[in-house]
């Protein structure tokens, strides 16, 4: 005969092992930066054809924009970026923005 257990089972989803497991906070860390990117479109859809996301490295978003005139106005701009993306995210994941 087969038991059956009826009590509730402890297991937890993947999710909630990288959330909490102190093992997996680089793996956070680079999941953040890595959306931060693949996000990007998503949060200024109006600035797909001027600049594009191209990495984040120690909480500073790399955006490459290939018009000097774009570039400079998206550097006027920087803290309302910096603002919205840390809005969209619910935390401070950018600190600067660098233009390439």
């Amino acid at each position: 005969m087969v038991k059956q257990h009826t009590s509730t089972n402890k297991f937890k989803s993947l999710t909630e092992i990288i959330e909490t497991d102190k093992e997996f906070e680089k793996l956070k860390e680079s999941l953040k930066r890595f959306d931060v990117v693949n996000e990007f479109e998503n949060i200024f859809p109006e600035l797909t054809l001027i600049a594009k996301a191209i990495k984040v490295d120690k909480q500073t978003l790399f955006l490459k924009v290939d018009n000097s005139v774009w570039k400079s106005e998206l550097n006027l701009q920087k803290n309302i970026l910096i603002k919205k993306i840390n809005n969209y995210f619910k935390e401070e994941i950018i600190k600067t923005i660098k233009f390439l």
